[in-house]
């Protein structure tokens, strides 16, 4: 019964990777791109 659970849910998960990754949108954020992004506000704000 677990395993049908983590299946299941694991499935979802998949699914809605996939749609996100149609939508051209990145998958994955990294800490260079924070880090930036931060800077940018921090200049806009000024």
């Amino acid at each position: 019964m677990a395993d049908n659970y983590l299946e299941n849910h694991y499935e979802e998960y998949l699914k809605r990777k996939a749609q996100w990754e149609k939508s051209g949108r990145k998958s994955i954020v990294t800490r260079r791109d924070l880090s930036d992004l931060k800077e940018e506000q921090s200049k806009e704000a000024l």
